[in-house]
């Protein structure tokens, strides 16, 4: 049996407002949107800590995965907090894992994850990661 996550499972939090554009014609949040609040809360995280400086990183995180589990839906003007830890670092690929809760009861809309494979920026090649970095990810891991 599987337990329902909680917000406390994840260590970096951040808020996310819906948008009007973000409903679709049946009242709700599409699902392609859920994604978008993933790459911001991720993108979010790796510009706060300073492992991104858009237009200078020597390497960078491409989307090789996700997949998304929703279980209710969003609707304009619902506050998200958004939710995120790290379950695996790998050599040049860490998995975002990701969850998505009303900022006001705190019940979970979905969960997710991403898998990003890190690249030299010039190269486009798979590049190990900085022992800085894999500290400050360290830091969201269980």
């Amino acid at each position: 049996m599987t337990t329902t996550p909680q917000i406390s499972d994840y260590p970096y939090h951040m808020d996310i407002q819906t948008r009007w554009n973000d409903n679709d014609i049946y009242g709700h949040i599409n699902n392609a949107i859920y994604y978008t609040y993933f790459d911001t809360l991720v993108n979010n995280f790796l510009i706060e800590t300073g492992l991104l400086i858009l237009n200078q990183s020597p390497i960078i995180g491409l989307v090789v995965e996700t997949q998304c589990q929703y279980f209710a839906p969003i609707s304009y003007p619902t506050g998200i907090k958004s939710a995120l830890r790290i379950s695996k670092i790998g050599n040049s690929s860490v998995r975002y894992e990701i969850g998505l809760f009303n900022a006001d009861t705190q019940d979970i809309f979905a969960q997710g994850h991403f898998v990003h494979v890190y690249v030299d920026t010039k190269t486009r090649r798979p590049t190990p990661l900085p022992q800085a970095m894999r500290d400050i990810l360290q830091t969201l891991m269980p």
